[in-house]
């Protein structure tokens, strides 16, 4: 078979296998259990592979690499236009494989076991932190049923624990008391797991030049610099996939969505499209600054600039998006440069 592009159409144990020559003429469908696939493509001339950047794609773009064939991931949500009718496994590798042909296409980089390393620590510790806020939220609320109350933020959780101990059997039952305290332990344990999550973390970004380099621009720690890199990579071939600085920042989701039409141009509310959770990293430096620039005695010419904005804007949060969205093109000229944060001077009058 002189197979050209093959589409996949990845699974737990079954794979669908649809694969074209150079005329586009249907050369291949086939049926692949698990352990039938590396065999399979051993045995394949090498071609252009095709599948959807989901769960074990990056595992088995590698593999197939290894055996000399050229493999390219695709968002899902680019591939489904391609589905004709119908759904099942060989309409969808069918899909997959006119899609990754297409000139237009955009594909997603074969991640490395490292950065798949990083991004599962900051994976696992987002889980644990959503686990910690449900946790802190029912203990808040069942002590509340009993007229205990504490400051909101994770930093007053431990005075309201500590006012647990003393309300059992007072204003709090024992009846009660085991479930309180089951919460309390459980809120401790995550905040240690939190923390070697942390630690693991900083060791990383610590022994990483450019997630390094990262931290030098305003807003920018070691939890957003690793994920940064850990994502896209740290090298300036790799930020050059983006074709500019409000390419990345597109990407990620902080600027508006358009409903254009007839030469109208109408923009909208943010995309939030792109990366959810480097978003997410971004609006809370930024927040972080506005808190800083608030703060008279803290001069420069980026808090100039967010101070004018915070005059011109009544709404904070919109504020916020604007410097989230600053970051994100300052962070994609310093990978693509190679260089650190250079700050611009406060002008004379200022």
């Amino acid at each position: 078979m002189q197979v050209s592009t093959v589409g996949i159409d990845l699974a737990k144990n079954v794979f669908q296998v649809h694969g074209v020559d150079a005329a586009g003429r249907v050369v291949l469908r086939k049926q692949l259990r698990r352990g039938e696939v590396l065999r399979f493509f051993a045995k394949l001339e090498p071609c252009l592979i095709g599948m959807e950047a989901c769960g074990s794609a990056h595992h088995w773009a590698r593999e197939l690499q290894a055996l000399g064939h050229e493999v390219r991931l695709m968002p899902p949500s680019y591939v489904k236009p391609y589905v004709r009718r119908g759904k099942n496994d060989a309409v969808d590798a069918e899909a997959t494989c006119e899609a990754v042909g297409r000139p237009t296409m955009r594909f997603v980089p074969v991640k490395s076991p490292a950065q798949q390393a990083v991004l599962g620590l900051h994976k696992t510790r987002q889980l644990l932190i959503r686990q910690r806020t449900m946790a802190v939220n029912a203990l808040r609320g069942q002590m509340a049923e009993f007229g205990i109350v504490e400051a909101a933020g994770i930093g007053n959780v431990a005075k309201l624990t500590a006012r647990l101990e003393q309300a059992i059997g007072g204003a709090i039952p024992e009846l009660l008391a085991p479930a309180l305290r089951s919460l309390a332990a459980q809120i401790e344990a995550l905040n240690g797991e939190i923390g070697k999550l942390n630690a693991a973390i900083l060791a990383w970004h610590r022994s990483n030049e450019t997630s390094r380099r990262l931290t030098t621009a305003l807003g920018v720690g070691p939890i957003l610099a690793s994920a940064i890199v850990a994502t896209i990579g740290g090298s300036p071939q790799e930020a050059q996939r983006f074709h500019s600085a409000r390419h990345f920042a597109a990407w990620i989701g902080l600027v508006p969505k358009q409903d254009s039409t007839g030469g109208k141009t109408k923009l909208g509310r943010l995309s939030k499209m792109g990366n959810r959770y480097l978003r997410q990293l971004l609006v809370l430096g930024a927040t972080a600054l506005l808190r800083v620039a608030r703060k008279p005695r803290v001069d420069s010419a980026q808090m100039a600039w967010i101070r004018r904005q915070m005059q011109r804007h009544q709404s904070s949060r919109k504020v916020t998006v604007a410097v989230a969205n600053k970051m994100a093109r300052a962070i994609w000229a310093m990978l693509v440069r190679g260089e650190a944060y250079r700050a611009r001077p406060l002008p004379a009058a200022a």
